[in-house]
């Protein structure tokens, strides 16, 4: 606070907190100040005096929440919605539908954009993205306000070939994807305002060669990076490696170096009972994609993963990217692993995941994810005022199995405010729906015609 006047910058006033702070996660009537894009203190009754220079939002019937934090995400993927997830297994990989490499640079801003609010608007205040053309749809996404953390996909097998059924690696592709990460860092990453950063990623244990990964290792090691891969999302993925290296996807991430507790894994589905304690031994983070993986049929071990020792995230991956759905898919999930409603999978627990775990995954925990006096300033505010919300018997119990990311008010990025009354303030959100309308049904017509093209071939 500028001490000399005392005058916070903002006060969040009379709203309802859950913290994700386990000293104090629940507060009924609570007052945030905000200066200098921090929180300054938390109060349980209204400040005596209020400097008419300090902008106050009145939060009363509204429920604050940190903001939420999604760490594996593939923004331009928005691209595919609403046909991938009936298509089974990568439908990236299958003909006549659009790829990673098919995005100019115009159209990759477009849908980058469009996911980065969408995820803004249902109370995202920071996302780990990996795709294409991240040295455009970062700064795209960050236009918006959310906080944009990722990289491009890391690999050196030909993507453009992979759904023809070719599957070859190439040391000039590796070799470009990593100096493509390395600019990215050059020109992204941003460890002290935070709203830029990279996190290194290699596509996944299949689409690198062990080599590549043993240089991802020493460029993470260099930069003082951490990773986010996919890890064991398929069956074709782990009969893959084992051919290959003659061992699992965990125990080859173990064998260059890159299972510890800075790797965040995402998926996590067909592991076997030692890839679970290998991957809990090492300390590694799940970004755990509960609707994704049930949408295809699939279930990540959850409880095991967890008992293992694994820090639980969440994550929405290309499936939509309203994480209050999401708590209430992991808690659906966990409970239907141990057959039976536990203290291990209550609210609480896929709360934690959504913003203090997901923070801790992407080693941001002293900076984001809990409403703690002394960090950013990220908050979410719910609108309680509405039927499917009352009564305020349980408020977490009740946000995370009833509530929606549409019930977002209002989103405040490092002490600003960049949705108000559910309407971004930073963008247009007409002019973004437009452009991501253009660029989906040029990127399809694409894709088809070249459908069309390979079965007169």
């Amino acid at each position: 606070m500028n001490e000399a006047l005392a005058i916070p910058d903002m006060i969040v006033a009379g709203g309802t907190l859950l913290t994700s702070d386990p000293n104090r996660p629940y507060i009924q009537e609570g007052w945030v100040i905000i200066d200098n894009g921090r929180i300054e203190s938390i109060q349980d009754k209204k400040p005596a005096r209020i400097h008419p220079a300090t902008k106050v939002i009145d939060a009363k019937g509204f429920v604050i929440t940190p903001g939420f934090v999604n760490v594996h995400t593939h923004a331009i993927l928005s691209m595919v919605r609403g046909v991938a997830e009936d298509m089974g297994f990568a439908p990236a990989y299958t003909i006549g539908v659009p790829h990673g490499h098919d995005p100019n640079p115009e159209e990759a801003y477009a849908m980058a954009q469009l996911g980065g609010l969408e995820a803004l608007l249902f109370g995202s205040t920071i996302i780990n993205d990996t795709f294409t053309h991240q040295n455009i749809a970062l700064p795209a996404m960050a236009e918006t306000g959310i906080r944009a953390w990722g990289c491009g996909r890391i690999h050196d097998v030909d993507f453009t070939r992979v759904h023809l059924g070719e599957w070859t690696y190439n040391t000039k592709i590796g070799e470009q994807t990593l100096r493509e990460a390395s600019d990215l860092i050059e020109e992204n990453h941003d460890p002290i305002s935070l709203l830029t950063g990279v996190v290194l990623a290699p596509h996944a244990p299949d689409t690198c060669s062990p080599d590549l990964l043993r240089q991802v290792r020493n460029m993470r090691d260099d930069k003082g990076l951490r990773i986010n891969t996919h890890v064991s999302q398929s069956q074709v993925e782990v009969d893959f490696i084992r051919e290959r290296d003659k061992m699992s996807p965990p125990e080859l991430l173990e064998d260059v170096g890159l299972l510890d507790d800075r790797l965040i894994g995402a998926h996590c589905i067909h592991v076997s009972k030692t890839d679970i304690e290998r991957l809990g031994r090492a300390g590694a983070h799940l970004a755990h994609i509960a609707k994704g993986n049930q949408t295809h049929g699939q279930v990540a071990p959850t409880s095991a993963l967890r008992r293992a020792g694994m820090n639980l995230a969440l994550s929405t991956d290309n499936m939509h990217a309203d994480m209050v759905e999401l708590m209430r898919w992991a808690l659906a999930s966990g409970r239907l692993q141990d057959g039976k409603i536990t203290n291990d999978w209550q609210p609480a627990n896929v709360f934690e995941a959504a913003t203090i775990g997901g923070a801790r995954a992407l080693g941001l925990e002293d900076e984001v994810g809990s409403l703690t006096v002394g960090k950013r300033a990220d908050l979410v505010m719910f609108d309680f005022r509405r039927p499917h919300l009352r009564p305020l018997t349980n408020v977490l119990g009740t946000l995370v199995h009833t509530g929606q990311g549409r019930d977002v008010d209002t989103v405040i990025v490092e002490g600003e405010v960049v949705v108000s009354g559910g309407e971004p303030l930073r963008v247009d959100k007409s002019a973004v729906l437009e452009a991501a309308e253009t660029a989906a049904a040029e990127l399809w017509r694409r894709a088809r015609s070249e459908e069309l093209a390979f079965s007169k071939s």
